[in-house]
């Protein structure tokens, strides 16, 4: 098969669940697996936004993995609907590009199926920057899902 396993990482913005539709839907049409990321920075203790800001590193780590497992519980759906067999990774990291990469390498992934942009808010002209970092130093083949 053309591919055999496909990461999807997910901020859970609406345009990364389109991204994890697709992704899972290679996958079945593949006969591969998937594995959905999300990824979140370290704890700063300077937040701008005080909605941001949380106690403790512990605290904002509970919030991280709570928010974390809501994302990926909906790929586990997907796949789960899909018949697609599907396993999820939550990395801390303050360059998520690096985390994608890095878990795509370890992981065996022969495909990155992500957002053209997130939370962020980005222009739809414009790539986020994330995804601009994935595109411009992944090794493995990006499919960037608009």
């Amino acid at each position: 098969p053309m591919y055999r396993h496909i990461l999807i990482p997910t901020d859970g913005s609406a345009l990364s669940e389109q991204a994890i539709r697709q992704g899972v839907s290679l996958a079945r049409t593949f006969g591969a697996g998937v594995t959905a990321l999300t990824v979140w920075p370290t704890f700063h203790n300077f937040a701008l936004d005080p909605a941001r800001v949380t106690a403790t590193p512990e605290r904002y780590e509970q919030d991280c993995a709570a928010r974390a497992e809501k994302y990926l519980a909906a790929a586990r759906v997907e796949a789960g609907i899909a018949g697609v067999p599907c396993e999820t990774v939550h990395e801390m990291n303050d360059e998520p590009y690096r985390a994608i990469i890095d878990t795509a390498r370890a992981r065996h992934c022969d495909l990155i199926v992500m957002a053209s942009h997130g939370r962020r808010g980005m222009s739809a002209l414009l790539l986020g920057s994330e995804t601009s970092k994935v595109l411009t130093h992944s090794k493995i083949p990006v499919l960037v899902c608009r």
